[in-house]
């Protein structure tokens, strides 16, 4: 392992990195380390930790190919102190696989045939330079293989490419010019064009590469998968020329030719092909980080948003012709009626529908409507605020919902209903607690990203997953209540003790001491140190159950309490003498004030959601739709979703506004998350409406 090369990549001492990697190594988690290894760590936040985790990986990924390296060139009898060192010494995966490439084993090649005939001494002669009657020596090489001095030379020129393209300082060069000039093109394919209209700005595209924003760059890969365009990452090849041949042509004559046209065809054939392809993946990677990163930047923003709480709810899946699913959910989630009612066209059975509504909210005494804010979803806002009715309504948004109802979680929770009215349950349980129903959908189904289906789907897979954990960590979870979904997430559990922790729960009625984990099957000590922290029992025997302490510190938490005559039982009312504990009497050899400092408020603040709590939004009376729009109109609007170029705003309309980032203040931002947050709420000026291609521009500098 390479600490140095870690700091330098990261920032970060190498005696932090030293312990969060012994700290791994022991299996401790993320989450786990963040919140209750501060003093350890230097008090290294999640994402600290997590660069730490994944910059490890990757050197461990490298030492691997470093060891099959050497075994190969071992193999081949090739392998001299000198290539061990530099193989040793090398972190860099690009050098790495330079030094390797002279012996890797490959389909034969234009210079492994020449000098099967006999060419490479030719090849010597050519490079050193002396020659000055070249095809008077070439004759010399000439056999039944080779004919003519034409094919001669031509043979020495494919050794001599095969050389340059071997040499380090050749591809260094050519990296280099990619990685400072490179350009990404792009063109239409001519017979596709009327159906790649889509990439109509890419028709004829030219931006270097180092300039070129993420989407624009995901874009036209995406239009060259689908085979309409033509997509290339360039250089200056005369530039390129001119720069190798001061490195290679030494001289005047017949062997300065053949070099220069060896230079020619290796930047042509086989360094500028390899070097683009390194290029153009690592372009990709990085476009792929940056959107990966989009999306889970909004995906954790829609995670925490604020819960309505364990209160009734009624919901509503939106539809017109099919009508709109009703169902009521208890405090707890769980589906007490379901119906379906036709206040829209062509059915207009509003007076049966509010009846229905009205008979509903009065039986199970409900406050809160969750609405879909899908098709048909603003009518029926537009119907139920119309009632007038004594309750709060919600705009929920619904992607993913179809998701989740034809999904196995959903077919296990409701075998009996049909994929509607588990569609209408998810959004009223998105209302109750977003991050405790979203977890049950692929996270990339939701909706809050761009070009979610065009990335490294491992990468996206893996950041997402790491997001969930996350959010859920940082929310705390409640022992008695939570989903085995939800569960399955908490640090140190996972899908198997998440069922075994839901099965020991129903055979006993419920936890009423975190220290009953230990009973779980298959709940060793480490599980229990990982995970109990994160674990919440309201109403327990012991209130420090309710918070996010851990346990292993409770015994010193009941020593200061006792010492400030606080009993644990009346933390909630002690607020202002439990701000006043002097912290610096408790710091001790395994214990300092990061976390003394986290005791303090968590004893403040015991069972409070940090999410805080769900708000509505109140949209125009006067717009329905695309056409009530006109330029100069101010709105009300919520971020429903955020991207490089500017974010889109649900105006109480089917179509979001887009929010140009141009559009969003008058001083110089480079993202727009910046500036906004998923689900806040905004005032736009309308700049255009284009009715017919369905687009709406907006801003907020008026």
């Amino acid at each position: 392992m390479n600490l140095r090369l870690l700091e330098q990549q990261l920032g970060i001492s190498p005696k932090q990195i030293q312990t969060v990697i012994s700290l791994l190594d022991k299996d401790a988690t993320v989450p786990f380390i963040a919140r209750y290894r501060k003093e350890l760590t230097g008090s290294l936040d999640e994402v600290q930790i997590l660069a730490i985790k994944q910059a490890y990986e990757r050197q461990l990924k490298l030492i691997k190919r470093k060891a099959a390296i050497l075994d190969i060139i071992a193999e081949q009898n090739k392998l001299t102190p000198a290539l061990r060192q530099s193989i040793d010494n090398c972190w860099d995966e690009h050098a790495l696989e330079d030094l390797y490439l002279p012996f890797k084993k490959s389909r034969k090649t234009k210079a492994d045939i020449a000098k099967e005939r006999g060419l490479e001494g030719l090849a010597k002669l050519i490079s050193a330079q002396k020659q000055s009657q070249l095809s008077q020596s070439a004759k010399s090489f000439l056999n039944k293989d080779v004919p003519t001095v034409e094919e001669a030379l031509q043979g020495a020129r494919y050794i001599i490419a095969a050389w340059m393209n071997e040499n380090l300082s050749t591809r260094q060069v050519i990296r280099d010019m990619y990685a400072r000039h490179a350009r990404i093109e792009s063109a239409v394919v001519k017979k596709k064009k009327a159906e790649a209209m889509t990439y109509k700005d890419y028709f004829q595209y030219s931006e270097s590469l180092q300039r070129c924003p993420s989407h624009r760059l995901l874009a036209v890969f995406r239009g060259e998968e689908e085979g309409l365009l033509k997509a290339s990452i360039t250089i200056d090849s005369e530039r390129a020329i001119e720069k190798l041949s001061r490195y290679y042509i030494n001289s005047n004559g017949d062997c300065a030719q053949q070099i220069e046209l060896a230079i020619k065809d290796a930047l042509k054939r086989l360094i500028g092909p390899s070097i683009e392809n390194e290029v153009r993946k690592e372009a990709k990677l990085k476009a792929d980080q940056e959107a990966i990163s989009v999306f889970a930047n909004n995906l954790k923003q829609l995670l925490l948003s604020p819960p309505l709480g364990e209160l009734p709810v009624l919901a509503l899946d939106p539809g017109f012709r099919t009508g709109c699913k009703l169902v009521v959910l208890d405090e707890h989630g769980t589906l007490v009626h379901h119906s379906t009612i036709f206040p829209h066209p062509p059915q207009n059975k509003t007076t049966e529908a509010a009846a229905q509504i009205r008979q509903q909210l009065d039986r199970h005494h409900i406050k809160h409507i969750a609405i879909g804010d899908g098709t048909a979803g603003r009518e029926s806002y537009r119907f139920l605020q119309q009632l007038n009715l004594d309750v709060e309504l919600y705009m929920v948004n619904e992607n993913g919902a179809s998701i989740y109802s034809a999904s196995e979680i959903a077919r296990e929770e409701f075998p009996d209903k049909d994929i509607t009215v588990r569609g209408a349950v998810s959004i009223g349980r998105r209302l109750m607690d977003p991050l405790a129903e979203l977890v049950k959908i692929d996270a990339k189904s939701i909706g809050v990203g761009q070009y979610q289906h065009d990335v490294n789907q491992s990468l996206l897979k893996e950041e997402l997953a790491q997001v969930v954990v996350s959010c859920v960590n940082q929310v705390g979870i409640n022992l008695n209540t939570a989903s085995p979904y939800v569960l399955q997430y908490v640090s140190g559990l996972g899908p198997k003790l998440a069922q075994n922790i839901i099965e020991y729960r129903h055979e006993i009625g419920g936890f009423t001491e975190r220290k009953e984990l230990l009973k779980v099957p298959r709940m060793g000590k480490k599980a229990f140190e990982q995970a109990a922290g994160f674990l919440r029992i309201k109403d327990g025997k012991n209130p420090l159950d309710n918070t996010g302490i851990h346990p292993e510190r409770y015994s010193l938490v009941n020593a200061m309490l006792k010492r400030e005559g606080i009993s644990t039982e009346a933390i909630h009312q002690k607020k202002e003498s439990i701000s006043h504990i002097p912290l610096q009497q408790y710091v001790g050899d395994d214990i300092g004030l990061p976390t003394l400092t986290d005791i303090i408020t968590e004893l403040k603040k015991p069972g409070i959601d940090p999410r805080g709590a769900a708000t509505t939004v109140q949209f125009s009376d006067q717009i329905n739709s695309i056409e009530d729009l006109s330029t100069g109109q101010i709105l009300t609007g919520i971020v429903n979703n955020l991207t490089k170029f500017g974010a889109f705003i649900n105006i109480g309309i089917k179509d979001s506004a887009l929010l140009h980032i141009s559009q969003i203040t008058n001083k110089f931002i480079k993202d727009p998350a910046e500036v906004l947050a998923l689900n806040q709420e905004v005032k736009v000026k309308v700049l255009d409406v284009d009715v017919e291609r369905k687009r709406i521009s907006v801003t907020m500098k008026y």
